[in-house]
């Protein structure tokens, strides 16, 4: 399955995004159970983040992100890449 990455920028409060944090990470959880490979994250120093997971196609990457609790919510903007694996498992 090809890779996707979410990368994304905050646009509301702290406080306000910290409420929707534990459940995009149950969603997170979920997709991982339905074999997408999810993993989440934060930027250290840039601000904003990443969520990295594998779809059959683009539609369906788009799919999931429109169900991340974090995009439901108007917490984040964000763009929609395909990563084209050069290098790895």
């Amino acid at each position: 399955m090809p890779w996707f990455a979410k990368i994304e920028s905050g646009i509301v409060d702290k406080s306000t995004f910290d409420q929707y944090v534990p459940d995009h990470i149950d969603y997170v959880k979920q997709l991982n159970q339905r074999g997408h490979q999810a993993k989440s994250g934060y930027w250290n120093r840039r601000g904003g983040g990443m969520l990295l997971f594998e779809a059959e196609s683009m539609q369906e990457a788009e799919a999931i992100v429109q169900q991340d609790p974090l995009v439901l919510n108007n917490c984040v903007t964000y763009d929609l890449y395909q990563w084209c694996l050069v290098v790895g498992d």
